[in-house]
């Protein structure tokens, strides 16, 4: 089971929206905050990206260069400029040419020219999965020889599409962009040193919270009890609880509970199934019981989600 994934899958609300932006300096583009995360991948030259905001202390602005990639965990609002001295203006709607998913933006004077990808992915930020809440606010992933073969390739794919859209091009940008969220996190856990990792990007590698985890996300509905959890992983009920706990940030059965509910969620959302049938899928036995336990999560019945979310 791929719970990297499945956990982008569950807060999933719609494609990623993109721009292509060219940039002559002296530019300098103030970006408000999005629903959903945002990404940066710089094609050509050189800019900065200036924070403006975040829940802890806003960090330093940041020095990009080409092959560069910034990922904005909760789209907050940010500047991106030749120099972080230029001044920076929110783009008017009819500076924009195209639209997505090749949408494209010229700015600036007549100096060096930065070409980059913009974008945001939809995701439902009211109920993120831990393993995304737990991400820094801004990863920067600078280029590096070598380095991430796969998302080098993917950047530079999508380089060339932006560059030259020919047939076909409006459906593999999309698919690039989508890949690229799993390579810009996978290439920011994977990098985590071992003996340094902690919390998602640790349970992830372990090996005896990784297969508790595979088999909650294989089958949700099945009768997990910590003990049988336990048993997969090779601990004892205790060990394994307190082990569990300390990386994923919750009980054994608090995420079972909650991974439940958000598969059924999903269902609600995007399979036309009986009621009875995604109850069944949620692990509960009766309408009723599965009825509760989902509005106590979302303080909705199910089928009043189902319509809101239609």
């Amino acid at each position: 089971m791929d719970i990297l994934t499945e956990a982008l899958g569950s807060m999933r609300t719609g494609h990623p929206s993109s721009i292509r932006t060219d940039g002559r300096a002296p530019w300098g583009l103030r970006l408000p905050s999005v629903a959903g995360a945002g990404f940066h991948v710089v094609l050509q030259g050189t800019c900065w990206l200036i924070p403006l905001e975040g829940s802890g202390p806003v960090p330093e602005p940041v020095a990009l260069g080409p092959g560069d990639v910034v990922f904005l965990r909760d789209g907050q609002g940010h500047i991106l400029a030749d120099d972080p001295a230029t001044p920076a203006l929110v783009p008017e709607p009819g500076q924009y040419s195209k639209a997505p998913p090749i949408g494209a933006l010229s700015i600036g004077g007549d100096g060096p020219r930065t070409s980059l990808l913009c974008g945001n992915y939809h995701l439902d930020q009211g109920r993120p999965h831990p393993l995304v809440r737990q991400l820094p606010e801004l990863i920067h992933l600078p280029a590096g020889h070598g380095r991430r073969p796969e998302l080098t390739a993917a950047i530079q794919l999508l380089g060339s599409e932006l560059e030259n859209p020919r047939a076909g091009s409006d459906g593999i940008v999309p698919a690039l962009i989508d890949s690229l969220l799993l390579y810009i996190l996978r290439a920011w856990l994977e990098e985590r040193p071992a003996g340094a990792a902690e919390g998602w990007a640790a349970a992830l590698r372990d090996p005896a919270v990784a297969p508790a985890l595979a088999a909650i996300h294989t089958d949700p509905a099945a009768r997990w009890t910590v003990e049988s959890l336990a048993a997969r992983a090779g601990l004892s009920r205790a060990a394994f609880a307190r082990r569990f706990a300390a990386m994923v940030g919750e009980p054994p059965l608090s995420y079972l509970t909650r991974w439940r509910m958000t598969t059924a969620a999903r269902l609600l959302r995007e399979a036309d199934l009986p009621l009875s049938t995604v109850a069944a899928r949620a692990g509960y036995g009766s309408e009723f019981a599965f009825g509760k336990a989902f509005k106590r999560e979302y303080g909705l019945a199910p089928g009043s989600y189902r319509r809101l979310a239609s």
